[in-house]
């Protein structure tokens, strides 16, 4: 483990110095007044060598002169260097915005306040890395829950290794992980990251709209037939609905009907075709006559009638005679 000793940061201020040489000496030192506290700060918030975090002292020499419109003097400063002085401005951005939106949630940093919701963060990392083993294990199958091998206990098992594996990480990486160690740590947790966003992104299901299906009952009737209440077959009967619309059900399917539809004249009552009826035997109803009523006549003037008796019948009333008839004998002549 390297550690940033004063004697290094004297060493780099003596080389920068060095490299602005031919500028007058009040530039220079306005130049440099505020570099060793800087370099102090950057010192304090990591490991490693200046010269690998800010650059060579020449290139950062350059970047002073840039910044206060010094021309710059001997070759400009290759790749790396650039790479290195945007890196250190960047981080100069973060730090002022990190300084500036920390009152804003009642903190001096906002980096105070993240250093609060790490062990949340931990444990967000291990379900998330879960996930994403989960994903692979069952070929590519998203879910928000790491099933593994359909049992409850397998997916119990994964999230809680996972998680205490995160926690352990982020307990131990403050201490004793070195410097590619930790960013290699800082990577995994943005690649999980990013999986657990597109995750949540494709769980959510697409909107449904209810599309009403219309089936019609009578599609597949070829033909109707219409029986009285004593089961006879009804022929040439018409089918009407309530505003005396005829109804078309059906269709010519017997030979009979089908000659009729090709000549012209089709056949606009039921059943098409007598003989397909499904009750068989069957009589028909043939169509009644119309026959006009019979008007009943109307007496002009009744008949008087004569109102029955009221009293005792006038006419006697034959008694029966308690003795018995004696019957008549003739009487004997004298001839014999």
């Amino acid at each position: 483990m390297t550690v940033i000793s004063g004697p290094e940061i004297t060493r780099y201020v003596e080389q920068v110095r060095a490299a602005l040489a031919d500028l007058p000496p009040a530039v220079r030192d306005e130049l440099l007044e505020d570099l060793p506290e800087h370099l102090a700060e950057i010192a304090a918030e990591g490991e490693g060598p200046l010269a690998d975090r800010l650059g060579s002292p020449a290139a950062y020499a350059a970047e002073l002169r840039a910044a206060a419109n010094v021309p710059v003097k001997g070759p400009a400063p290759n790749l790396d260097d650039r790479i290195a002085g945007v890196v250190r401005r960047t981080r100069g951005q973060i730090k002022a915005a990190d300084t500036r939106l920390g009152p804003l949630i009642g903190y001096s940093q906002v980096s105070d306040f993240l250093r609060l919701l790490r062990p949340a963060w931990w444990v967000l990392r291990g379900y998330l890395a879960a996930m994403l083993v989960a994903f692979f294990v069952n070929g590519g199958s998203l879910s928000l829950v790491p099933i593994v091998d359909s049992t409850i206990f397998g997916t119990l098992f994964l999230i809680v290794a996972f998680v205490v594996g995160s926690i352990w990480l982020g307990r131990r990486g403050s201490d004793r992980l070195g410097r590619w160690q930790r960013r290699g740590l800082h990577a995994a947790g943005i690649v999980v990251a990013v999986f657990g966003f597109v995750a949540f992104v494709d769980s959510d299901p697409p909107p449904t709209y209810y599309q009403p299906t219309y089936s019609d009952p009578y599609s597949e009737v070829r033909d109707v037939y219409v029986y009285d209440e004593q089961g006879r077959l009804i022929q040439n009967a018409r089918l009407l609905d309530q505003d005396g619309r005829p109804i078309r059900l059906g269709h010519a399917w017997c030979e009979e009907a089908m000659r009729a539809e090709i000549e012209g004249s089709p056949k606009r009552t039921y059943p098409y075709c007598p003989e397909g009826a499904p009750i068989k035997p069957f009589s028909t109803v043939p169509e009644a006559p119309s026959v006009p009523p019979t008007p009943t006549p109307v007496p002009s003037e009744a008949a008087p009638t004569d109102p029955a008796p009221t009293g005792p019948d006038p006419s006697p009333t034959a008694t029966a005679d308690p003795s018995p008839a004696t019957p008549d004998v003739p009487e004997p002549t004298a001839t014999g």
